[in-house]
């Protein structure tokens, strides 16, 4: 064998018909797109979504509630996971410029803490947001609580 005889496999490859190259081709004519509309024209693109005029999906099925155009999101700590950084980081001021220090955060990150897990540190927060269960641990642990 040969670089020169290499060929693919029987029956691998196949060669596509070519439209529009005339009625004795059997794809000639029309080259199979129709008589008329936008979708027998040369360039034409369907857009994103369209449903060839029925109803599209997004305007059939109803809307409800409301999405903000500008969420607030926060980073989220959980309590038990404070009392991990307090001990690996050695925190006594869980604030928004420790943890961008110890690149915990970005720079313009929020921070909330949530109350799941056990606080053994006592610890100062600094920080945008806590849910009441986490200020209850915090301040039960010896701890403050300052929003920033």
């Amino acid at each position: 064998m040969n670089l020169h005889t290499l060929q693919p496999a029987q029956g691998s490859v196949h060669k596509e018909k070519r439209l529009g190259r005339g009625e004795a081709s059997g794809k000639g004519g029309t080259s199979t797109k129709g008589n008329k509309g936008g979708q027998s024209r040369a360039g034409y693109q369907s857009k994103r979504g369209h449903e060839g005029g029925q109803m599209p999906i997004q305007r059939r099925m109803p809307k409800r509630g409301f999405k903000s155009l500008n969420p607030t999101e926060y980073q989220v700590f959980n309590i038990g996971q404070i009392d991990h950084l307090v001990e690996k980081y050695g925190l006594q001021d869980f604030s928004l410029e420790n943890l961008y220090i110890n690149g915990l955060i970005n720079r313009t990150a929020k921070v909330k803490i949530l109350g799941q897990g056990e606080l053994k540190a006592k610890v100062t927060a600094k920080v945008n947001a806590i849910s009441e269960k986490a200020k209850q641990l915090i301040e039960a642990a010896g701890g403050t609580v300052e929003l920033v």
